[in-house]
């Protein structure tokens, strides 16, 4: 495991060599273990090379120090990931986001233009959020409980050194009432890059209205609908993922 100082974190990360570098950004109880092989196996279908990261708060990186503020989510786009990626050295990334990490994406890809050496190839956004629905409160309720009877606790202390901050950081300001307003709509037609969004159908965090929104507001999109599939396409579905991915990926080149 290999560190870096970005964003005034110590944030853990794993490099893939390669050109263009895909940037996985994880969902909002991810990490870089979480993703188990997936990067790489996209990395060497590609071949691309890859980041992995555990944002801060979360895996190995540095705890947190305060709680969420309703926009966590721009900070990361717009102040962590750009930092991250100018320490590191990789220009012209395309993004894998998932989650909350594909709405990180899609905040970052509509304040980069074209004309930036560290604007986006491309976005691939899996089960982005886009605004806040009813169905993800509900879920997200469900996941406090079973945070709370301690299974889940158990499985998150695999991949967290502070899983309880981690949990409580993001369940929180999800489940704050004036979180009900957040949006990430405004950046969607500043989008120049292609994006490939995928979401399954049984998705148990959001209706497929976030990847029609993305369709009707940013100019250059492809959308996947996935049959028998949940909140993580990449593991319900993962060869519809992969190709899909690889396809948008060859035509970025």
């Amino acid at each position: 495991m290999t560190f870096v100082q970005a964003g005034g974190h110590t944030l853990e990360y794993e490099r893939i060599p390669g050109d263009p570098v895909i940037v996985f950004l994880h969902e909002g109880l991810g990490s870089v273990a979480m993703w188990k092989d997936f990067p790489r196996r996209l990395a060497e279908r590609t071949g691309c090379g890859a980041l992995i990261y555990s944002r801060y708060g979360y895996g190995k990186s540095d705890p947190l120090t305060a709680p969420f503020g309703p926009y966590f989510m721009h900070s990361e786009a717009l102040e962590a990931l750009p930092d991250l990626l100018k320490k590191l050295k990789i220009e012209r990334p395309i993004l894998f986001g998932h989650s909350d990490g594909a709405s990180i994406a899609l905040i970052y890809a509509g304040t980069h233009h074209s004309s930036d050496a560290y604007a986006p190839r491309g976005v691939i956004a899996l089960a982005p959020h886009v605004f806040i629905e009813e169905v993800a409160i509900t879920s997200i309720r469900a996941t406090q409980r079973n945070y709370d009877s301690g299974k889940l606790r158990e499985k998150l202390a695999r991949y967290h050194n502070h899983a309880d901050s981690t949990f409580r950081a993001w369940s929180e300001i999800w489940l704050r009432p004036g979180f009900r307003d957040w949006s990430i709509e405004e950046f969607l037609p500043k989008i120049e890059c292609p994006i490939l969004a995928i979401q399954g159908w049984d998705d148990e965090y959001g209706t497929m209205e976030h990847l029609d929104r993305i369709a009707r507001l940013s100019p250059d999109v492809e959308l996947l609908k996935l049959e028998n599939c949940r909140h993580s396409a990449h593991f319900d579905q993962p060869e519809a993922v992969m190709e899909a991915s690889a396809k948008f990926i060859a035509k970025l080149e």
